[in-house]
């Protein structure tokens, strides 16, 4: 099942603004950047980070506003790195006051997306973890983890919360590393409304294959999100679809099509590090995708293939891979 829905990270559009809104003597709006987005060709719907995309427009405005230019609301995604008290932790920190915060933060961020009209809430929780031995007491930072991401799923069942993960950064150990871990979560925080977000670059960095990764998710929980990107497997790069890792992001979306994934694919690229323009930059992802779908296209009914697979026979598989990728 393949998705005709494309995003991409808003930030990314704010690269150069002053040059692209010359004159403009104010910060550029939600609004001027997904306006900026709605130049790429094939982009068709965006995620708005809570709360800070969602400051300067009410929720029916924006929505209303995005759909004059054909954009539609993809989802919402948490952001506690705003405020200086979650530093050391949203879901985890030692004070029970500031994870009350967190929560109640989280279900404002839940009746938002209502308002919205949206059904999608991405919690990557990248304060919650720890930096030293004899920092935590990891049982309890488990637990907080548990009670907060059940209470948050309960808030409102109709809207699905999914779990990004990522092994480290800004702290060096994340409570939510990778697949394995996450998973285990979801199954003991057991809410039918919960599922995974896979970051291409966080899982080559979590030492994961993507496709596995995928693969596992649709076995044990929902896959309800897809954030395409790549890397160098050291950090979260946040280079283009396919610029360094074409077979595995080939095989991914591979499995994508075997387990029925129908949902947005996600630039979670940065053109705004170095400074390329996004437009382009958020383009060329689209067209590496819609190729690499044709390669797929060729490779899903091949017999050949399912029977090297069958037999784990590596060298015959890699070779009609590259003759689809590259011809013969």
């Amino acid at each position: 099942m393949e998705t005709s829905k494309f995003a991409a990270r808003l930030n990314s559009f704010r690269v150069h603004e002053r040059e692209y809104w010359p004159g403009l003597n104010r910060k550029p709006t939600t609004l001027d950047v997904v306006s900026r987005a709605s130049k790429v060709a094939g982009l068709n719907c965006v995620d708005l980070n809570y709360p800070d995309h969602v400051v300067d427009h009410s929720e029916t405005e924006l929505v209303d506003r995005m759909m004059e230019m054909g954009i539609s609301l993809n989802g919402y995604a948490m952001r506690y790195y705003d405020d200086d008290a979650f530093k050391i932790g949203a879901f985890t920190h030692p004070d029970p006051v500031a994870r009350r915060a967190a929560i109640d933060l989280t279900k404002r961020g839940l009746d938002s997306l209502a308002a919205a009209g949206g059904n999608l809430m991405t919690l990557w929780m990248g304060q919650d973890g720890f930096d030293y031995s004899f920092q935590v007491n990891y049982g309890a930072l488990w637990q907080y983890t548990i009670d907060a991401i059940r209470e948050v799923a309960d808030h409102n069942p109709a809207i699905d919360v999914s779990i990004e993960y990522k092994p480290n950064e800004p702290r060096s150990f994340s409570l939510m590393p990778d697949v394995a871990t996450t998973l285990l979560a979801i199954k003991e925080i057991d809410r039918p409304n919960l599922g995974v977000t896979l970051d291409f670059a966080h899982v080559l960095y979590a030492d994961e294959m993507p496709a596995y990764a995928a693969a596992l998710v649709a076995r044990h929980s929902r896959l309800l999100g897809l954030h395409l990107n790549d890397g160098y497997a050291k950090r979260d790069d946040g280079l283009m679809v396919a610029s360094v890792h074409p077979i595995q992001t080939i095989e991914l979306l591979y499995v994508l099509d075997q387990i029925g994934y129908g949902s947005a694919i996600y630039f979670d690229t940065f053109p705004d590090t170095t400074g390329l323009d996004p437009i382009s930059e958020c383009a060329g992802n689209i067209e590496t995708v819609t190729a690499l779908r044709r390669v797929v296209q060729r490779l899903k009914d091949n017999p050949l293939l399912a029977s090297a697979i069958l037999k784990q026979d590596a060298v015959a598989s890699q070779g009609i891979v590259r003759s689809a990728l590259y011809g013969s």
